[in-house]
């Protein structure tokens, strides 16, 4: 792999990236690519041409998103894993026509379809599953809670991964994830907190993995603290945001800069990309 005249003498995985057909999809991840990427973590995430009202919906749009994965890697050869869950926000959006408790049995049909595709090896994890970002009455919370319990429950008996989406983690929202996590029993090295800050050390997160966005300096104030952490773009891949969250060759840029500024040593980029995403994901080695 020959990036800007400069040999990568390691793997390069974002550990959640989000392509949409209506977006630029397999292009996107071209430029991932060429930026010197060489596996990545598919998200699923809700598609505006297909409103989900019933589980039938729920599973053709995962099923958008699994045949995205297959585009991908015909096309360009990149590992790329899955991630399968209906979105936490679409609780809110679908309780205002069908009421909370028909929303939140909706939202468990379709976990447990998810949970059939990663049975059936075309996903490799849940995610996301959480609660919103935004604040939401108690009913919506407590609703959101369980939800993301069931999603666990699922992963620990699945023996994958849970990618976590939640409001902005602080120590105490790690503390009330974990503590979450261990009710269900599952392995907290399988509980990927999404869009995390750089919080790694395991006394701030209480033994939950980073994914950490690859900000300008969040990928080196992360390095700082060792190597048990992720990166990720959270490309949303949506035309009427071009670029956002991160744009999709930010973390091989991000993780070239410090390697060739003497930042990250080849070591750590090995651990960081390569081992990490094999052992919390459990396939593949990017």
């Amino acid at each position: 792999m020959t990036v800007s005249g400069r040999k990568a003498p390691f793997p390069i995985f974002d550990s959640h990236l989000h392509l949409d057909p209506e977006g630029r999809g397999v292009e996107a991840a071209k430029e991932f690519q060429r930026a010197g990427g060489t596996g990545l973590m598919l998200v699923h995430k809700p598609y505006h041409s297909i409103p989900c009202t019933k589980k039938e919906d729920f599973v053709r749009s995962f099923e958008v998103t699994i045949s995205m994965a297959e585009k991908v890697r015909a096309q360009t050869g990149l590992l790329v894993l899955v991630a399968l869950s209906p979105h936490p926000a679409e609780l809110t959006g679908l309780r205002p026509d069908m009421g909370l408790d028909k929303a939140k049995g909706l939202m468990l049909d379709a976990l447990e379809c998810c949970a059939a595709f990663v049975k059936e090896g075309k996903a490799h994890a849940l995610g996301e599953i959480g609660r919103p970002h935004y604040p939401v009455g108690p009913d919506v919370w407590a609703a959101s809670n369980e939800l993301l319990l069931a999603g666990l429950k699922h992963a620990k008996e699945l023996g994958c991964a849970a990618v976590l989406h939640t409001e902005s983690a602080t120590p105490e929202v790690f503390r009330e994830l974990a503590a979450m996590a261990t009710s269900v029993g599952i392995g907290l090295d399988k509980v990927v907190k999404h869009f995390s800050p750089p919080i790694i050390d395991v006394k701030d997160n209480f033994g939950l993995f980073p994914s950490v966005l690859a900000g300008k300096d969040a990928a080196q104030k992360a390095l700082a603290q060792g190597t048990r952490f992720m990166l990720e773009t959270d490309y949303i891949d949506d035309n009427r945001r071009p670029g956002a969250v991160l744009g999709p060759g930010t973390v091989p840029r991000r993780t070239l800069e410090l390697f060739q500024n003497g930042t990250l040593t080849e070591e750590q980029a090995f651990v960081i990309h390569r081992d990490n995403p094999t052992n919390v994901f459990g396939a593949g080695k990017g």
